[in-house]
């Protein structure tokens, strides 16, 4: 029995490179001569031990990230590093400011952001002394999301002050990413949510205090997030908001992202996707096959007058794209069709409708043209 080509447009858990999929079985009764899977090894053996030290080194060298920042393999997705950013950058200010008001600052472009945004409001309720700070918030301004406000308009509360800026470098839901990095006070730890995005172009680590995502768009299954934190950021336990252990930057980099067992499957099929990525040139080979991708579609879609984009041109995400079409019942249509030809997880977040498309990296280019192609067959059978 042959399986039939299924295209997966999904946002998360996503597409995973069939290379990977494949190597990953091959291995998966007798990990590297063990007698054993990877899933059936101590994570205190040698044998695992290669395995983090290899994914470890896999991030290192495809980021380029600098000797002063730590790689942590921790669990409970991104949304859980909403707290874990509270509680140890606060603890990392408290530091410099034992006394006094300490502010945490937040770029609201869309659903992830504005989630952060809520979780630091409910956290400052028990550290009455942290003051949450919109620097902007899209749905005010605009109504909705899908644009950002001029850079000149956003409201930094006091560097001196503030304990981090952050900000979702790719909205998920929406399709809202940023084309470049915040510019914020070189006093402030820039924190990007990147989980959606996570390795699918160059970054310059260098310009952030931390960078966090969950790796089940880009970067492997779902159940374990990458946490790369720079060192000075990292303060003891009995500094700052009480934390649970679990949520402590420093306890996990002190036992090797090891405190207790970590999602050993996890990191070891996130080392196989960034072999693969070592593959496709790196950073910058991917990040260009990226941008083709999405050109493409946005082309189709601008040059259609059955689609159209709600979000800004100059914030088009590129790995999630998003439209519209006229009716809810020609949308219903449209995906009923994609199903018939082996077209996925094509329909739009629940909260907000519409077509999504999900184009991260392990999407090959032909697999877009296939969606293109279908997009034009639909369009003339409803002009």
């Amino acid at each position: 029995m042959t399986t039939p080509q299924v295209l997966n447009f999904g946002a998360g858990p996503a597409k995973i490179p069939q290379a990977v999929l494949q190597r990953a079985q091959a291995e998966l009764l007798n990990f590297d001569n063990s007698g054993m899977s990877v899933m059936e090894l101590s994570h205190r053996s040698k044998t695992f031990g290669k395995v983090l030290a290899h994914t470890k080194a896999a991030i290192q060298q495809l980021m380029d990230v600098p000797d002063n920042y730590e790689i942590l393999f921790m669990q409970g997705g991104a949304t859980t590093q909403f707290a874990a950013l509270f509680y140890n950058l606060v603890a990392a200010k408290r530091k410099q400011q034992p006394e006094g008001d300490v502010y945490v600052d937040y770029i609201v472009s869309g659903a992830w952001s504005s989630k952060a945004a809520q979780e630091a409001d409910r956290l400052a309720t028990a550290n009455p002394d942290v003051k949450v700070n919109r620097v902007t918030d899209s749905k005010k301004m605009f109504g909705k999301y899908g644009n950002v406000a001029e850079a000149s308009q956003w409201q930094f509360s006091d560097a001196s002050k503030t304990a981090y800026v952050y900000y979702c470098d790719n909205e998920t839901v929406h399709g809202v990413e940023f084309a470049t990095v915040p510019e914020v006070d070189a006093r402030v730890p820039l924190v990007a949510d990147v989980s959606s995005n996570f390795m699918s172009r160059p970054i310059d680590v260098s310009k952030f205090g931390v960078i966090y995502g969950g790796a089940q768009k880009n970067l492997g299954p779902a159940g374990v997030s990458i946490v790369i934190v720079r060192k000075d950021l990292l303060t003891d336990i009995a500094v700052g908001p009480v934390r649970p252990l679990m949520l402590d930057f420093k306890t996990m980099a002190d036992n090797d992202s090891m405190y207790n067992t970590p999602p050993t499957f996890g990191i070891y099929m996130v080392g196989l996707v960034l072999d693969w990525l070592q593959e496709q040139g790196g950073l910058a080979g991917i990040g260009a096959a990226n941008q083709q991708k999405a050109d493409k579609l946005y082309k189709a879609i601008e040059d259609s007058k059955l689609y159209s984009c709600p979000v800004a041109p100059a914030y088009r995400s590129r790995m999630n794209v998003v439209f519209r079409l006229p009716s809810e019942d020609l949308e219903k249509a449209f995906l009923a069709g994609a199903e018939q030809r082996n077209m996925v997880q094509l329909k739009g977040h629940r909260s907000v409708g519409g077509i999504r498309a999900s184009i991260y990296n392990s999407l090959p280019e032909n697999e877009v043209d296939l969606l293109i192609a279908y997009m034009n067959e639909f369009e003339k059978a409803n002009a």
